[in-house]
């Protein structure tokens, strides 16, 4: 079993609290969010888009794996995951992430790159984690 932490600290009310997020390994170590990057666009980072780049980066790693097991190694795998955070009842909830993949796979047809792209969205351990509608286009360049 794999174990990696991320945690986050907040100080305040919500709408004028602050917070900070970090992960264990360092790559994020006390970055600001708060309501006004969140729901106000303000600069920073906020929830939507960690799970955005989790999406992205999870997907990204499980169509190389899909493709390795189809005999093809890609040359560029470039996904973007755009997260939907919707008002829900008394409180909001994500409801979708779609995925915008393009890739540059020697020897792939388009039917080789839509089945393993497909497979890939389904099963990767962060769509599965997902409660959301998950969509994608995906492109082989």
């Amino acid at each position: 079993m794999i174990r990696k932490t991320g945690s986050a600290n907040w100080k305040g009310g919500l709408k004028d609290g602050t917070g900070t997020i970090s992960t264990e390994s360092g790559a994020l170590k006390a970055v600001n969010y708060g309501f006004n990057k969140r729901f106000e666009g303000e600069p920073g980072s906020n929830p939507e888009e960690l799970i955005g780049a989790a999406h992205a980066s999870c997907f990204s790693m499980a169509l190389s794996k899909i493709l390795g097991e189809a005999g093809f190694t890609a040359d560029d795998i470039s996904t973007a995951a755009t997260v939907s955070l919707e008002k829900s009842g008394d409180g909001f909830a994500v409801t979708k992430s779609h995925l915008e993949v393009t890739a540059k796979v020697p020897g792939a047809s388009e039917e080789d790159f839509a089945k393993a792209a497909k497979t890939a969205k389904e099963n990767c351990p962060i769509s599965q984690l997902l409660n959301a509608e998950i969509t994608m286009d995906a492109l082989l360049g």
